[in-house]
């Protein structure tokens, strides 16, 4: 009989209804957009970093992982490291940033193809001329790009030479000697990545070269893949807590909006019942269950709205922004909503179960 009454009511304002779980919805999809990017993100970095098949990273002294300087180390540093005992490649990077979370990155290629075993190449060829450029399917797609078209970028026209396959260091690839030119970084270098040779203790290896170099922050890249976690970025882990409250608050709020509305529509109904002998915990549990399907129904279209997300981010930005559906979180997501919309429905249900019936009856 509760479960007529509630979904009579929800049917009876089916755009009220509507409109709360849209709302709630937004709500969940914010929550499950932001830690699918932040997981979606790291993922990806991880996964370039692992594509240069390098077994050790030398940064400049005084950086670490997430904050990469753009070219501090002297280019020598590259031959220094690979006549260390133990070291089979040592391959030299340039890093500069043109725009927003957007970097160019400069390479030896020859060296770093026997390191990596290549680029996969979806179409064109590999860099033949300074002036060649290689971006990767996710950046092209973004920028709308071809292989023979001139893109600009540092003040530099460039020739779109190949487009890659993602996931090998970097979207945007030129060559190293004509990058550092053009930005002022001439015999500079960003990092270097070290390859051992087979059958090297990688960890005695990073021992002696920090004996040798004691101010350079030396990384395996076991130890790099495994920093690209939420909980190793400094701050995104708060400001991940700080958007769920955010959530939390927005769905309290438009439940409880949604709600007060819908017991000061009630009146007069809520009287009815309560003259029929309806008691005030009858009358509690209409309005709560009802706020619970709402926050339910909202979940669920809050999780279909994180796939259109998705979907979006993968069509429009793909290059910039990246975005992993996180099945783990859907239960939590459901569950911040659904307290959100209880903590919002409980003054309005309150307030009608002690309501007098002859006050309500006679409310206009």
């Amino acid at each position: 009989m509760i479960n007529k009454l509630v979904f009579a009511n929800l049917m009876h304002r089916p755009i009220r209804s509507l409109l709360g779980i849209v709302a709630i919805g937004v709500v969940v999809c914010m929550m499950l957009t932001l830690v699918g990017l932040s997981r979606g993100m790291l993922g990806a970095s991880a996964a370039r970093a692992v594509g240069v098949g390098a077994d050790i990273v030398v940064r400049p002294p005084g950086t670490s992982l997430m904050a990469l300087s753009t070219a501090p180390l002297n280019e020598k540093l590259v031959d220094f490291l690979k006549s260390q005992p133990g070291i089979r490649l040592s391959v030299g990077q340039v890093v500069f940033p043109i725009g927003g979370i957007d970097t160019i990155t400069g390479i030896p290629l020859a060296p770093f193809d026997e390191m990596s075993g290549g680029f996969t190449y979806i179409s064109g060829h590999t860099i033949q001329n300074p002036d060649d450029i290689l971006v990767d399917e996710y950046y092209a797609r973004q920028k709308k790009l071809k292989v023979g078209d001139t893109l600009n970028l540092i003040n530099h026209d460039w020739k779109v030479a190949g487009i890659i396959g993602g996931g090998k260091l970097a979207r945007v690839v030129v060559d190293i000697k004509r990058l550092q030119e053009l930005t002022g970084n001439e015999q500079r270098i960003s990092q270097v990545f070290l390859k051992v040779q087979q059958g090297t203790d990688v960890d005695a290896t990073i021992t002696q070269l920090k004996e040798k170099l004691p101010t350079y922050p030396i990384y395996s890249m076991k130890e790099v893949v495994s920093f690209f976690a939420v909980e190793n970025v400094p701050g995104l882990g708060p400001f991940v807590n700080v958007i769920i409250g955010i959530a939390v608050l927005v769905g309290f709020l438009v439940v409880f909006l949604s709600m007060y509305t819908a017991v000061l529509e009630r009146t007069r109904e809520i009287g009815i019942l309560k003259s029929l002998g309806a008691s005030p915990t009858l009358i509690l549990r209409i309005i709560l269950r009802e706020s619970v399907i709402l926050s339910l129904c909202g979940a669920v279209a809050g999780i279909l709205l994180s796939f259109a997300s998705r979907w979006a981010i993968d069509i429009f930005v793909p290059a910039s922004l990246t975005q992993v559906l996180v099945p783990d979180w859907w239960p939590i997501a459901a569950g911040v909503s659904l307290l959100g919309a209880l903590l919002g429905t409980l003054y309005p249900a309150l307030r009608a179960a002690k309501q007098d019936p002859i006050e309500a009856l006679s409310y206009e």
